[in-house]
């Protein structure tokens, strides 16, 4: 059985159109789900509808086969953790963490003895008699997750926890939280997040969702997924631009030949002496001359010369130390690649690059992926839409 069922789920403020739409997601028990999309597309509104703190427009929300559409947030078995930390400035670590099991008049002793746990897991032993104002962000944090932790719930929901922290603080408590999961025995966990590396370090099932005109078109869900699903095999466009950092290359391009196995295209504005992209996918609805875009990831393409390869002109070099990221000007367009950490190339320096076929993802002209026949390890690869 599902631990959280959210059916036909639509949500409209006003007479605005749809914020959600058409959504249909099953999360099961132990499962680490992350809502990641961009600014918009409702995944805070979702979690929200999840905890009992905004009713959706329509749908069914069952949490252990239980539908909760009539119960109060207070009564669902869920625990929620706030971008913003909530804790009481005047209480001390311990009675904030305490709180919510004092008002489910849990025994004195059962809450001395969940909170010492709780703050022993977490690294707040010495902390428990000091005031929020005296902790730093990441302890701040840690408290409101100790807080969630000592209800033991059926479902925890985190609501962009790590925004306010900052970059090392973010990294620590990420394993941390990761850690805390491995804990939780049969308790789901539901995370919003806007940042990626989040999303494919803590997730089970990623869910990304859509904005605006996308929502109208399709519904709220783009792909779901495991991180490595949506990152080597997204359904869409979007997805394969969304995920990943940097985003995917994408070549505007149309059909020379398409067949069964592979298709080979010719970049809009590429040199017209230069041989057609070769693309191992399966082309058979396709035509010769219809639009296309080629999609490549910056680690895939190869800085090598062969019967492949084709010139370019460097742009600039980013050195980030254990590589480097370099830009070069191709097709009237900019194509980034993933390079040793020591390469500089200087701008207006020619250099070959080669995109390899089975690195190579095709997108109609509606953004939809075709079936690629082989991967970069030689296999064939299935699609997994939402």
């Amino acid at each position: 059985m599902s631990a959280i069922s959210l059916t036909n789920i639509q949500k409209r403020f006003g007479a605005n159109a749809p914020v959600i739409r058409n959504l249909n997601l099953e999360i099961g028990a132990h499962e680490f789900c992350v809502f990641l999309g961009p600014s918009g597309c409702g995944k805070s509104t979702l979690l929200r509808i999840v905890a009992g703190l905004e009713d959706q427009t329509d749908g069914d929300v069952t949490i252990g086969g239980r539908s909760m559409n009539a119960v109060p947030a207070a009564e669902r078995g869920v625990a929620m953790v706030f971008q913003s930390y909530a804790l009481f400035p005047h209480m001390s670590v311990f009675e904030n963490m305490a709180f919510g099991l004092k008002l489910a008049k849990t025994p004195k002793a059962d809450i001395e003895r969940k909170v010492r746990e709780a703050a022993r897991i977490l690294q707040l032993d010495a902390l428990l008699e000091r005031k929020p104002r005296e902790l730093s962000g990441g302890q701040r944090q840690r408290v409101a997750i100790g807080r969630a932790i000592v209800r033991a719930p059926g479902v925890f929901l985190f609501d962009e926890p790590l925004s306010n922290l900052d970059a090392a603080l973010r990294g620590q408590t990420r394993v941390e939280i990761a850690r805390l999961h491995q804990r939780f025995d049969q308790a789901s966990v539901v995370y919003v997040t806007h940042d990626q590396i989040e999303a494919m370090t803590l997730a089970d099932k990623v869910v990304l969702l859509h904005a605006g005109a996308d929502t109208q078109r399709l519904g709220s869900i783009a792909q779901i997924g495991a991180p490595l699903d949506l990152y080597h095999r997204p359904c869409s466009k979007f997805v394969a631009g969304f995920i990943g950092s940097p985003r995917m290359n994408f070549i505007e391009a149309e059909v020379d030949t398409a067949g069964n196995d592979a298709v080979l295209v010719r970049p809009l504005q590429a040199d017209a002496a230069q041989a057609p992209l070769r693309v191992q996918v399966n082309g058979a609805r396709l035509a010769r001359g219809q639009r296309v875009s080629v999609g490549i990831r910056p680690e895939h393409i190869r800085l090598d010369g062969d019967a492949q390869s084709f010139a370019v002109t460097s742009l600039l070099t980013e050195q980030l130390g254990e590589h480097s990221y370099l830009h070069v000007e191709y097709a009237g367009g900019t194509l980034i690649a993933k390079a040793p950490g020591d390469l500089n190339a200087r701008g207006g320096e020619r250099l070959s690059l080669r995109l390899p076929a089975e690195a190579c993802h095709l997108f109609d002209e509606a953004g939809l992926a075709l079936e690629r026949t082989v991967s970069t390890t030689g296999q064939r690869v299935v699609l997994q839409t939402a």
